[in-house]
C-alpha cells in the first residue's frame, strides 16, 4: 500500500545553519525572532523537538547560536528524515525551509542562499524522487530576486511549488509587490506552500512565536491575500496553508466582513477564495480542530504534514492517532488526507 505523502516537513542542511550564524542578530529580526522583547532567562536541557508531554518539556532549549523566536533549532540530516518517514508511514516528504527565510538584510546574500538551498534540494530530489520532493525557498522581500529564483526553481530545477512566509518583513502576500511573482507563479499553475513567521509584534514572556504568533500569521495573511483580489486575478494558483490554516476555518464566516473595507469584493467573493485555500494537518490533528477544518475545507483541500524535525516524532504520533481514530463528522473524508488529495497537486507522485 502506497505511503503518505507529507506536504509540511522542513529540512536544516548545515549551509543554512552557517549563513544564521553569520547573519547572527540579523537573522533574528528578519523573521521569527523579530520585534521580540528581551529574550527569557536560559533554561539547561531539553530537546530541540516540540514535545509537551516528554519528561523534559518544562525545560525545552530556548538558546543557543541556532535559537530562532525563542527555540532551538533541531539537527537534521535526510538520513534522520527518511529513518521518520519510514517510522511513520510516509513515502514522500515535500521539504521546505521554514522560518526565519532566507533573507537577512542583504539582497545580494538571500539571493546567492536561496540559490544554494533550492540547488540541494534540487539534488536530494533527484537522488530520490521517491521520498522527496521540495518547496523551492525564495529571497523575500526581494521581489525581483524572487521572481528571478522563482522561474529558475520550477523551469529549471523543476520545483514541486514554492514556499512563501506569511509575511516578508511585514509584507502580507496581499501586498501589490508580489503581483508580478504571482502572475509567474500563476502561468506555472504553481503550487504554493504558505508557512507562518514572526508578525511584526513583541513576543510575549513565556510564549515562542512559533507556539502563539505563528497561527495568528498563517491567519493574517490568508485573509489579506483573498480580501485583495489575488484569487480572483489568478484562479490557476493552488496555495497551502500551514497548520490548518491557524484559526481560518474556525472564524471563516468573520472575515466576510473584509468586503466591507475593499471596494469590489464581496462577502461571497471572501468565502470563495477562503476556500480555495489547501490546509494541512501539521500539528493540528485533533478532535476538537477537525470538525471545523473539515466543515469548511473543500473535498480534496485537506493534506497530511508532520512538521518534521520540529515535532518531535512522538508528538506527532499523537497527531497521527487523531488522524487514524477520527469518527466525527464528515470522517468519510479522510480516506483522502494520507496521499490522494496530494497525488492530485504533484501528479509525479500519483499511483
Amino acid at each position: 500500500m502506497p505511503g503518505k505523502i507529507d506536504v509540511h516537513q522542513h529540512l536544516l542542511p548545515s549551509r543554512y545553519f552557517e549563513a544564521l550564524a553569520s547573519a547572527g542578530h540579523r537573522a533574528m529580526a528578519s523573521g521569527a525572532g523579530a520585534g521580540t522583547q528581551a529574550s527569557p532567562p536560559a533554561v539547561a536541557g531539553g530537546t530541540a523537538q516540540w514535545d509537551p508531554w516528554a519528561p523534559s518539556a518544562g525545560t525545552a532549549a530556548r538558546h543557543g547560536s541556532r535559537t530562532v523566536g525563542g527555540w532551538l533549532m533541531p539537527d537534521w540530516d535526510p538520513e534522520a528524515a527518511i529513518a521518520m518517514m519510514d517510522d511513520a508511514g510516509i513515502e514522500t516528504g515535500m521539504l521546505s525551509i521554514s522560518a526565519p527565510g532566507v533573507h537577512f538584510g542583504d539582497d545580494a546574500a538571500a539571493r546567492d542562499l536561496a540559490r544554494e538551498l533550492n540547488d540541494y534540494q534540487a539534488e536530494l530530489v533527484r537522488e530520490r524522487p521517491d521520498r522527496f520532493g521540495h518547496f523551492a525557498v525564495l529571497p523575500l522581500p526581494d521581489f525581483d530576486g524572487a521572481v528571478t529564483e522563482a522561474v529558475r526553481a520550477l523551469d529549471e530545477l523543476h520545483a514541486d511549488g514554492v514556499l512563501l512566509m506569511s509575511n516578508a518583513h511585514g509584507r502580507y502576500l496581499g501586498d501589490p509587490a508580489y503581483e508580478p511573482l504571482w502572475v509567474e507563479l500563476a502561468a506555472r499553475s504553481a503550487v504554493v506552500f504558505v508557512h507562518p513567521t514572526a508578525p511584526l509584534m513583541a513576543e510575549l514572556p513565556g510564549m515562542p512565536t512559533a507556539l502563539l504568533d505563528f497561527p495568528f500569521d498563517t491567519t493574517r495573511t490568508a485573509v489579506d491575500l483573498v480580501a485583495h483580489g489575488v484569487f480572483d486575478r489568478h484562479p490557476e494558483l493552488r496555495v497551502i496553508l500551514s497548520h490548518a490554516g491557524g484559526f481560518l476555518p474556525y472564524a471563516a464566516d468573520r472575515f466576510s466582513a473584509a468586503a466591507m473595507f475593499n471596494p469590489g469584493i464581496t462577502p461571497e467573493s471572501i468565502q470563495a477564495g477562503l476556500r480555495k485555500f489547501y490546509f494541512d494537518t501539521a500539528l493540528s490533528a485533533t478532535p476538537t480542530s477537525l470538525p471545523s477544518l473539515l466543515a469548511f475545507a473543500e473535498p480534496g483541500h485537506v493534506l497530511y504534514g508532520s512538521d518534521f524535525p520540529y515535532a518531535h516524532p512522538e508528538w506527532r504520533a499523537r497527531f497521527d492517532h487523531s488522524l487514524a481514530t477520527y469518527d466525527g463528522p464528515d470522517a468519510e473524508r479522510l480516506g483522502e488526507v494520507h496521499r490522494s488529495a496530494a497525488e492530485v497537486l504533484f501528479p509525479r507522485l500519483a499511483r
